[in-house]
């Protein structure tokens, strides 16, 4: 985060050039209402060593649903409401297509090759286009149906040892290795110890990234001091970039030099073709590959297993909607054998779980930051060019005018109701909308869908320590995916006949 004795040193310095810029400014436009903040630094101040999504709900609590701040030199705009989120991502989609200028993206992201923090353009859009039609379709996604099942058998396996001899399973660390074991398996081909990514692992590593990611960053909102790194983030990037790609060209190697001809293809085969062939029809080399097994990895990894940990968590601390659950899954499944894909089109209380849960806990509170490429009027305001827009999906599940008691965990809410999770109902954006939002929804559904039915069918839970529903402690960790703070912890007892 930034040192505040930092900031002060900034407005010391710079104030006579911000009291010169504003005689050059007295005809400002009309933008959206918000918190006067302070020369120089703006609203930095208010934001500092807090989580940005809940500091930022406090303030539109007082400004409205949309509510313009300063970060240093950067407008920002924030998006609290679903009318608002429709406003800037269906209305002006456009002219917010654009993502700001990120240091860990230009470090670890192939200056900006990737989808996620790509610039928008010809170049992204093309490569948006190959991985929605190539890595993740719905025939991509159901070839490694058989993967998920056998890795979902082992997690079950392990738990069912757990189970027997009554022990306590910190679900938070296996959540998060079924989820990299899995997307190792889909996008390499294989799986890779903890080790032979780095010494502090999966977890650590790709946590660090998204912290880095999340934390307002000194050089991005004053430029001129970016070459100081004041805060140590360029050089805590410069060394994850260098872990992120030894891994990657040590996976791509051993694709070229394998003569093994498997059956299903990874997205690596995959990309690895396409760029040898030229099917890509544009600039299309290692570094695009690389970039996007960035997006691949982090993003089916975290975020994931992210989902099942907040949801989950909601169903140990509200054992009658478990209970219902699991009664729709007997009736569903019967108790003589696990959760197949293709029962999980008929758990419609399961789908009703999973929106509540995403609706108070969507891993990315805070939708990755757009940018407006150009002057525009949204809802009578001007929007400069250049701003960066923050959508608060935490914020827009918590909007008493879109959502009934907001803060409560209610899966009934969804019965006969239309919302869906794909962008196009703007009260429930877990995964964003329009041309910015999340490609892998599907893939990342399915596997969230289908490792909390198995959860549910498969045993019924206690929490250790003779500790009641209400005491789990539900506080969020920063970051851009936003995990819990403390690991979840609970006891199976295995359940089925078989």
């Amino acid at each position: 985060m930034l040192p505040t004795k930092v900031l002060a040193v900034i407005v010391a310095v710079l104030y006579p050039v911000q009291a010169l810029l504003n005689i050059f400014m007295k005809n400002k436009k009309k933008l959206p209402p918000g918190p006067k903040g302070f020369p120089i630094i703006g609203n930095l101040h208010m934001v500092l060593g807090k989580n940005l999504h809940q500091a930022l709900h406090h303030i539109a609590k007082k400004h409205g649903p949309i509510m313009s701040m300063q970060f240093g030199l950067v407008p920002v705009i924030v998006a609290s409401s679903p009318h608002a989120a429709e406003l800037f991502l269906k209305k002006h989609d456009i002219a917010f297509a654009n993502r700001p200028y990120n240091a860990a993206a230009q470090y670890i992201a192939y200056d900006h090759r990737d989808i996620v923090f790509g610039k928008y353009g010809p170049h992204w859009r093309n490569m948006r286009k190959l991985c929605k039609m190539k890595l993740l379709s719905n025939i991509k996604i159901n070839s490694f149906r058989s993967m998920r099942k056998q890795e979902l058998g082992i997690f079950v396996n392990f738990l069912k040892q757990a189970a027997s001899n009554h022990v306590e399973v910190d679900l938070s660390a296996k959540f998060t290795s079924l989820s990299a074991n899995m997307s190792c398996l889909m996008i390499f081909g294989k799986k890779y110890m903890e080790e032979e990514f780095d010494e502090r692992g999966f977890r650590d590593i790709i946590q660090e990234t998204l912290f880095i990611v999340a934390s307002p960053n000194i050089g991005e909102f004053f430029p001129f001091l970016s070459v100081l790194d004041l805060q140590g983030f360029i050089a805590r990037l410069k060394d994850l970039a260098n872990i992120f790609d030894e891994f990657f060209e040590k996976v791509i190697d051993e694709h070229v030099q394998s003569k093994e001809q498997n059956q299903t293809k990874d997205m690596v085969d995959t990309m690895m073709t396409i760029m040898q062939s030229g099917e890509a029809e544009f600039m299309f080399d290692r570094r695009d590959v690389k970039a996007v097994l960035l997006d691949l990895l982090i993003g089916s990894t975290d975020t994931v297993s992210t989902a099942i940990e907040w949801i989950f968590s909601e169903l140990l601390r509200h054992p009658k909607v478990m209970k219902k659950l699991q009664n729709e899954l007997e009736q569903a499944v019967g108790i003589n054998r696990m959760v197949e894909e293709s029962d999980l089109e008929r758990l419609e209380y399961l789908d009703m779980v999973i929106k509540e849960g995403l609706r108070l806990h969507p891993p990315s509170p805070l939708l990755t930051p757009h940018e407006s490429i150009e002057d525009c009027i949204v809802d009578g305001f001007d929007v400069p060019k250049g701003s960066r827009l923050f959508v608060n999906v935490w914020a827009i599940g918590r909007d008493p005018e879109a959502w009934p008691d907001p803060e409560k965990f209610m899966p009934e809410r969804f019965i006969d109701s239309n919302i869906d999770l794909r962008g196009h109902d703007f009260q429930l954006l877990p995964f964003g909308s329009g041309r910015r939002s999340c490609p892998g929804l599907q893939l990342g559904l399915t596997i969230v869908c289908l490792v909390l039915a198995q959860l549910v069918h498969c045993f019924d839970w206690e929490l250790p320590n003779g500790m009641m529903p209400n005491h789990i402690d539900m506080t969020e960790k920063f970051g851009l995916v936003t995990p819990r703070a403390q690991h979840l912890m609970a006891i199976p007892t295995y359940r089925l006949n078989v």
